[in-house]
């Protein structure tokens, strides 16, 4: 599938009147936890083509690029609310929340599995082992404050159980920056999936920051607020990949080529036929918005389609599947950290690294990181975590369930060095 070979639409019936665009929620109950996942995914991209879009009109004076722009972001702000539309209102916060980071764990693990830039791939393996740790913790949570169990909203796709604890997470800033990648080296699908995993892991950090405070207990509203200081580090990291020597309306063209290539994917990987439909329905319209993105480019810079994206054919599409035995693998990797733009056991830091300072000065023990606390309430009330594993962990210190390690990650000074199984 090539879109620029596609005759488009009318950039003006890419409007959706508004009678049309608030549609039919999914019954929670009955539709595919990846069906969720989809959704996310695609209302994650539609927030990061218009908040780069924004970012272009504040940085020009050209008001015909404005316009342009501002035509095109009209409609996909009216996609995203019907999107958003389809998420039924008896679905709590928590419930949600397991979804996304239902999506930010299999999601990161399908790029990760099909890296060629070995750069990227470390970034992606490096983020997996802490969004696995946050969808344990919010299962947890979600079965104690509300006795509803993570398989409803999981299925049987993907364990559930720690990954590198959240209280080893917190590294300086320093450290969560990566080295730029050149967009005319990387092949197509690096690219791609470059500008995909940060729409998708700004759309969580963001949910996290906008929605915590209005979880009903503290100590929910306090994790919260925790995790999302960690997706802001994911976002940090995944964002310096990105190629600074493209212009404006280079990334424009991008930003508006990956969301083709998104909804395509989902389109042909979804089940519900509803939403299937308007899958397809929202590809047509964005292939539309990417030859006006193109015509823009080639206006105003001089500059061919095929300039920046090759020849324009998708490559390998996204399908959501589990990914168990790659997790576990990665797993074995809980001691890996970041020192400035590489990675390392953490046993193997320097003892004046700036990890260790970090940590002493935000996290201490880690004894009150809420993340810790919601687990160890959890296991006092039942006499154990709530986990799902096909087998013992791949951390032989992270196996007991009675207690959660607050050690594992941070290096010498915390613990004696990890044993892997």
């Amino acid at each position: 599938m090539n879109p620029f070979e596609l005759k488009p639409k009318k950039l003006e019936s890419t409007i959706v009147p508004l009678n049309k665009l608030f549609l039919k929620p999914y019954d929670k109950h009955e539709v595919s936890p990846y069906t969720r996942v989809r959704l996310i995914l695609a209302q994650g991209t539609e927030f990061e083509a218009n908040l780069n879009s924004h970012r272009i009109a504040r940085q020009t004076y050209n008001n015909d690029i404005r316009r342009r722009l501002a035509f095109v972001r009209r409609g996909e702000q009216l996609q995203h609310k019907m999107l958003a539309s389809l998420k039924p209102k008896d679905e709590t916060l928590l419930e949600t929340t397991l979804s996304y980071e239902q999506l930010a764990v299999d999601l990161t693990a399908i790029m990760a599995k099909r890296a060629k830039n070995y750069q990227v791939k470390q970034q992606l393996d490096f983020a997996l082992l802490e969004d696995f740790d946050h969808l344990y913790r919010f299962s947890d949570l979600l079965e104690m404050d509300q006795g509803k169990h993570f398989e409803t909203y999981l299925g049987d796709y993907t364990e559930v159980m720690p990954g590198r604890p959240t209280v080893a997470e917190f590294r300086h800033p320093d450290d969560d920056i990566r080295f730029a990648t050149n967009s005319t080296k990387n092949d197509l699908m690096t690219n791609l999936d470059i500008s995909i995993i940060i729409a998708a892991e700004q759309q969580t950090m963001n949910y996290y920051m906008n929605v915590g405070n209005f979880y009903p207990n503290d100590m929910g509203r306090k994790m919260f607020s925790e995790i999302a200081l960690i997706e802001e580090q994911h976002v940090s990291g995944y964002e310096s990949l990105k190629d600074p020597d493209m212009t404006n309306l280079m990334c424009n063209l991008m930003h508006e080529y990956t969301e083709c290539y998104v909804y395509y994917s989902l389109y042909n990987d979804e089940t519900d036929k509803e939403i299937k439909a308007l899958y397809e329905r929202i590809f047509e319209q964005e292939v539309a918005h990417l030859h006006e993105a193109s015509e823009l480019l080639l206006k105003y810079e001089g500059k061919s389609w095929c300039e920046v994206i090759e020849n324009g054919t998708f490559p390998e599409l996204i399908k959501f599947g589990e990914n168990k035995r790659y997790i576990r693998n990665v797993l074995k990797d809980c001691n890996l950290t970041a020192q400035k733009e590489g990675y390392l056991d953490v046993n193997d830091l320097n003892q004046n690294a700036n990890y260790f300072k970090y940590q002493k000065m935000f996290v201490a023990s880690g004894e009150n990181n809420p993340s810790h606390k919601v687990i160890e309430k959890y296991i006092k009330s039942n006499g154990q975590d709530l986990r799902y594993e096909v087998a013992p962990h791949p951390v032989t210190e992270l196996r007991n369930r009675k207690t959660d390690n607050l050690s594992v990650g941070r290096g010498k000074a915390y613990t004696k060095n990890t044993k892997l199984a």
